[in-house]
C-alpha cells in the first residue's frame, strides 16, 4: 500500500474528530499549532494512548495483520511496523504527489 493510500484509509471514531488517517494528521498538527510550548504529546485530544486509533486503521485496512481480544481492543499488532507505515505517510505529504 502507497503512502498516499496510507493517509486515506478510514479510521473509527476518534478524539481527533477525524475521518481518515490524513485527517487525523492534519487535526494533531493544528493541536500543536494551537498550543505551541504547551502542547501535551501525551494527551493531544484528551486521551492517552492515541496513537493507537492510527494503528486499529492500519490493521482493519488489512496493512498490517491485527487481532484483537474478545472486547474489541487490539490485543496485537506490530507497533514498529505501523509506526514505519505512519511516518512514510507524513513524509508524503511534504509534496504533491510523492508517495
Amino acid at each position: 500500500m502507497t503512502p498516499a493510500e496510507i493517509l486515506n484509509l478510514p479510521l473509527e471514531d476518534s478524539d481527533s474528530g477525524a475521518d481518515t488517517i490524513r485527517g487525523y494528521l492534519i487535526a494533531l498538527l493544528d493541536v500543536l499549532w494551537q498550543q505551541k510550548e504547551g502542547f501535551g504529546g501525551k494527551r493531544p485530544f484528551g486521551n492517552s494512548g492515541w496513537q493507537w486509533d492510527l494503528y486499529e486503521a492500519l490493521g482493519r485496512g488489512g496493512v498490517v495483520p491485527m487481532t484483537l481480544d474478545e472486547y474489541g481492543f487490539i490485543e496485537d499488532i506490530d507497533n514498529r511496523k505501523c509506526d514505519a507505515l505512519i511516518a512514510s505517510a507524513i513524509n508524503a505529504l511534504e509534496s504533491p504527489g510523492r508517495d
